[in-house]
């Protein structure tokens, strides 16, 4: 079986979940919700231009999703870049996924770095999720768990779904923080019920394999099942699961009101 999670970053978990390497998932980005349409995109576009920041981040997303408008992402990283300058958190956030992912400019993980710190120092839940997986990678900054679990626990504060799960992962893995698989399972639970795919996955596995809580099969299809239909996994026997792939780590990138998967996006 191979799971395929949009914005899920896949991992083997290394010693704490007895799975074998995965194939490379496929990371991609895709919507919780579809943005609503712009209606009058041509008056938007002029309040855009008075350098209204609001209007620039909803032309931004307009043509990064391709509602109202042909996609066009040069100018979703335009436009996000006039809202980042202008103070607007959720601008910042995208264009550094837009820079980490190098969509609409050349990739760069030290600009995204830099754009997800100014979100994130000013309390953008997202933005300190993403910056806390980049500690927790080393891309961008030098690999640091103990400042990754520090951004993680700042967007958990902000009862952030994809910050629990990462969070978790990091309990699970003993990473920057004593490990304890019954906290994992705490903090994977609270997102799996905020519906959060990554949590609903990795709690199920955990239940598959009666880690941190008792073991318990049938609540493991159902968890499977759950992060299946939040559309970010393609199963066909759930119970491959722990030989196929291991716990998954989240990137999140929510478009202002609108979410993208993780987690992040």
């Amino acid at each position: 079986m191979r799971f395929r999670f949009c914005v899920l970053i896949c991992v083997l978990l290394a010693a704490t979940v007895p799975c074998v390497a995965a194939p490379s998932c496929k990371v991609g980005f895709d919507f919780d919700h579809a943005p609503g349409p712009v209606r009058d995109f041509s008056r938007l576009l002029k309040k855009a231009e008075t350098g209204d920041p609001g209007a620039q981040f909803q032309i931004a997303l307009a043509y990064e999703s391709g509602v109202e408008v042909e996609r066009n992402l040069n100018e979703a990283a335009g436009w996000y870049r006039k809202a980042a300058n202008h103070g607007s958190p959720a601008a910042q956030n995208n264009l550094g996924t837009m820079y980490l992912r190098g969509l609409g400019v050349s990739q760069s993980n030290s600009e995204a770095l830099k754009w997800f710190t100014r979100a994130a120092v000013e309390g953008f839940p997202a933005a300190q999720n993403n910056l806390g997986l980049m500690y927790a990678r080393g891309e961008g900054v030098p690999q640091n768990d103990a400042t990754a679990v520090a951004w993680y626990r700042k967007a958990v504060a902000h009862n952030y779904a994809p910050a629990q799960s990462n969070l978790g992962f990091m309990y699970l893995q003993g990473r920057g923080i004593p490990a304890d698989s019954q906290e994992a399972a705490k903090l994977f639970r609270k997102a799996a019920k905020a519906g959060d795919a990554a949590a609903q996955y990795n709690l199920g596995l955990l239940y598959y394999l009666g880690n941190g809580v008792k073991r318990d099969s049938d609540l493991a299809a159902k968890l499977f099942r759950a992060a299946t239909a939040s559309g970010s996994a393609e199963t066909h026997s759930p119970f491959e699961a722990c030989t196929n792939v291991g716990i998954q780590e989240s990137l999140s990138c929510p478009f202002s009101k609108v979410s993208l998967k993780q987690v992040g996006r």
